[in-house]
């Protein structure tokens, strides 16, 4: 189902890829080692990012909050905004409206 939105799809995709960059271990969501994520060129991590960035978006509809490898995206319903946490460190959020 995804999360409730007001702004374009692909324009909070885009803005939940650079986020969740922002987690270095991030691969370890799809179960990758740090050695494959390294092999893997600039194409090829932006398409994981993608692929988690659209997980990410459709599960938080149904869960609040999602771990990351070290960071969670939480789905913060009152303020229409997913944001992007390592610990309690905001690294940063998304818009949702």
């Amino acid at each position: 189902m995804g999360v409730k939105h007001g702004r374009e799809y692909s324009d909070i995709l885009e803005d939940l890829i650079k986020a969740i960059a922002k987690i270095p271990d991030r691969y370890t969501f799809f179960e990758m080692e740090e050695e494959d994520w390294e092999r893997l060129g600039a194409a090829d991590r932006r398409e994981v990012d993608e692929a988690l960035a659209e997980d990410l978006f459709y599960a938080l509809g149904s869960e609040s909050m999602i771990t990351v490898g070290s960071g969670v995206v939480i789905h913060d319903k009152e303020n229409h905004r997913l944001n992007i946490l390592i610990g309690e460190d905001e690294l940063d959020f998304v818009t949702l409206i």
